[in-house]
């Protein structure tokens, strides 16, 4: 049996490190030691339950559904489009913005409000006019919360599917407040504090959301193109049809993406044992960035 366990322990370090180098980069190592190693008040206590979704690979299909669904605001598309690197640096956005999570749900009080603040600044030198020739700053507070509450719902709701340990119907509750503690910080006037007012927020953009020439186009990079090895193609392929199940019925239609028949019976199995494979993966020693 050891014969047996050393192997298979050696492949997960090597299938863990390869995983955690993509999404962390290659200060990861460093920045989870110091996020987690060093002492002082933290935002959210272990209790939390904004550190239980933040640490669970369901976060992996989360992300990627945040991204297809904030894309479907013109506004914020464009700033994407125009200022973040997604296209020509998508490994260095995801390693920027999984370190950023990471410090604000895990780090010191003043690591948090510091990563808060090197936000605020890039946001604010973030502006333009979309195509559609309406001007756009990353620091509006409406925009601003178009972001956050599309990244909140799609997080919450592929951990509830995906979680290993989905949270009960308070812990849903605390986790939107959690994130409203972050969103405040960035600049999110009076963000949602529970699923009954995340889902009216959402549901107040819908007229002013749609495919854009860039949302298609930043679907076909996620869905069809993305930037991952060879032998990662098949794994991130259910992730990505994952990802498009999570959204809002609408939402597919919107960016042409059709969405798989039987879900329930093909998709949503297979999402739940890729995640759990990275889960199996990043367990040994690291908890996820």
């Amino acid at each position: 049996m050891k014969r047996i366990a050393e192997p298979a322990s050696a492949l997960r370090d090597r299938i863990g490190h390869a995983i955690f180098s993509r999404v962390a980069g290659p200060d990861g190592p460093d920045n989870r030691a110091r996020i987690h190693g060093t002492p002082g008040p933290r935002w959210f206590g272990p209790d939390r339950p904004v550190r239980r979704v933040h640490g669970d690979a369901s976060m992996f299909i989360g992300g990627l559904s945040a991204l297809l669904l904030q894309s479907l605001h013109p506004l914020a598309m464009a700033a994407v489009a125009a200022h973040s690197g997604l296209r020509g640096d998508p490994w260095g956005r995801l390693q920027r913005t999984s370190t950023f999570l990471a410090v604000t749900t895990y780090g010191t009080a003043d690591s948090a409000q510091q990563a808060v603040d090197r936000v605020r600044a890039v946001h604010d030198t973030v502006r333009g006019t979309a195509p559609d020739g309406r001007e756009y700053r990353a620091a509006d507070p409406h925009l601003l919360c178009w972001v956050h509450v599309a990244e909140v719902d799609m997080f919450l709701r592929a951990h509830q599917r995906y979680g290993a340990r989905p949270l009960d119907d308070a812990g849903c509750d605390g986790y939107v407040a959690d994130m409203a503690r972050i969103a405040t910080a960035l600049g999110v006037p009076d963000p949602p504090v529970n699923r009954a007012q995340l889902a009216e927020r959402l549901a107040a953009y819908r007229d002013e959301l749609h495919a854009t020439p860039d949302a298609l186009a930043t679907a076909r990079f996620l869905l069809l193109d993305p930037p991952v090895p060879l032998l990662a193609r098949l794994p991130y392929g259910v992730l990505a049809a994952n990802a498009v199940s999570l959204l809002p019925p609408w939402a597919p239609r919107e960016l042409r993406v059709p969405r798989l028949p039987a879900e329930g019976l093909c998709v949503r199995p297979l999402g739940t044992a890729v995640t759990a494979g990275i889960r199996w993966a990043l367990a040994p020693s690291r908890p996820a960035a």
